[in-house]
């Protein structure tokens, strides 16, 4: 189906537009990618509430991560910077309530911080960004309900689903077993996850739903539980059984984005030359690990050194693809801004999930690549791209940080596209504008 804009795209101002460059020549750079936001949030939580004083290095300092920083000190958790903003040291205390909770758009801040909230001494009220509203928020929360928790939203009696919402702590939880249905999000999965090590029983997790989308995201939670000592038992498909027990303090480097990398190395392949990226791991439960392969199959060439630069090679040429992304939604707006500008139809599949994201990201996507002259429609679970002549214009983000750099990847080739609200990107790349202008 042909999709239309989502709402809430209001005509921007002049001073909203950014220019996005325009390169004739090949590219020759070397791009330093700040942490993860996806473990920097993980790894606070787990800081959090640990059994004693922990260290983050590397972390990102997005506004993301500065709303879970700042969630978690209005529950009462010291979180202090070190030498550099990106060394965060933690300190556990008694959960607090009767506190208000700023969301913004974090999905990890409304997802992950709910099951926290019922460990607190009394009500925590959630809130965010307008555009945050709109999230799904109804499976973690009828799981706290399944569990015991007392859950409302202002002025209703029902059980809600959305922001706004108040969670009403008790200074523990029993735990026990629950279903969840997380086809909307693999963040209900973590959240639950992330904090079940603190339940008395612990916690055994069923997701009941069709499918299970950014199952990485899920295999980095239970990671990085495991790393924190946690006793996690995932050996059966689509269940997780976490044991009662502490979660040890740990002084911990974060790895770099890598899925915040993937426009900067895509660039290779629009431009032509060569984009390197330092501090790429060898393993890693990261969904970014899959971006050498798919800029293989769009055309790329690519190379890891001993030493950990990634380098991705390009001449130009980007090649049509049909691939499933269920695994890395958050690669389909590169792998989506790449396709506009191919050689041949691409089809990316396996990402319904998407509709849910900062803002709907199939209907954003279709609407922004077909009003710069290009087709793009919208299937059952992800996008039909057929590439036509494109042309510049306005490039709507929808606060949506991956649009805004989907937007500046098509402005490498197409002259005059104007990217709104550029700086929507300090949800997880503070900067993105001038690391994009150095890079060329």
């Amino acid at each position: 189906m042909t999709s239309t804009a989502p709402a809430g795209a209001p005509q921007p101002t002049a001073a909203d537009l950014w220019a996005a460059p325009v390169t004739a020549r090949p590219l020759d750079a070397t791009v330093e990618v700040p942490g993860s936001k996806s473990l920097t949030n993980r790894l606070l939580v787990l800081a959090a509430l640990a059994d004693g004083p922990g260290t983050l290095r590397g972390a990102l300092r997005s506004r993301d991560a500065d709303l879970m920083i700042g969630a978690l000190r209005t529950l009462g958790v010291g979180v202090e910077e070190g030498e550099a903003p990106s060394t965060l040291h933690v300190t556990p205390g008694p959960l607090t309530g009767d506190v208000d909770i700023d969301c913004g758009l974090a999905g990890t801040v409304m997802r992950f911080l709910p099951p926290v909230a019922a460990l607190a001494d009394g009500p925590v009220r959630f809130d965010g960004d307008p555009q945050a509203r709109v999230r799904p928020m109804g499976p973690v929360l009828r799981a706290l309900h399944a569990l015991g928790v007392v859950v409302s939203a202002p002025g209703s009696p029902d059980l809600p689903s959305t922001l706004p919402f108040t969670v009403a702590g008790r200074g523990g939880l029993r735990g026990g077993a629950v279903d969840v249905d997380a086809s909307a999000s693999s963040q209900f999965v973590s959240g639950l996850l992330l904090a079940a090590a603190r339940f008395e029983q612990g916690l055994t997790l069923r997701h009941v739903g069709t499918t299970l989308p950014s199952l990485p995201h899920i295999q980095m939670t239970v990671a990085t539980l495991r790393d924190a000592g946690v006793r996690v038992d995932d050996s059966r498909d689509g269940i997780w059984v976490v044991t009662p027990g502490p979660i040890s303090a740990r002084d911990v480097r974060v790895e770099p984005d890598l899925s915040n990398a993937a426009p900067f190395l895509a660039a290779a392949l629009v431009a032509g030359g060569r984009v390197s990226v330092p501090g790429w791991p060898a393993a890693t439960t990261q969904p970014g690990a899959l971006v050498p392969g798919l800029l293989e199959q769009m055309g790329a060439s690519t190379s890891l050194s001993p030493d950990g630069v990634l380098t991705v090679t390009g001449d130009g040429t980007v090649r049509g693809v049909d691939v499933d992304l269920k695994a890395a939604g958050e690669l389909a707006p590169t792998i989506a801004a790449l396709a506009a500008l191919a050689d041949s139809p691409s089809r990316l599949r396996g990402i319904a999930h998407l509709r849910g994201h900062e803002t709907d990201r199939l209907a954003a996507l279709a609407a922004e690549i077909t009003r710069l002259g290009g087709q793009a429609e919208e299937t059952r679970d992800g996008l039909v791209i057929t590439p036509r002549p494109l042309h510049g214009g306005v490039f709507h983000t929808y606060a949506d940080h991956r649009m805004a750099t989907s937007g500046a990847l098509l402005g490498l080739r197409v002259p005059g596209v104007m990217v709104e609200d550029v700086e929507t990107t300090a949800k997880t790349l503070p900067g993105f504008a001038g690391l994009w202008q150095a890079m060329l």
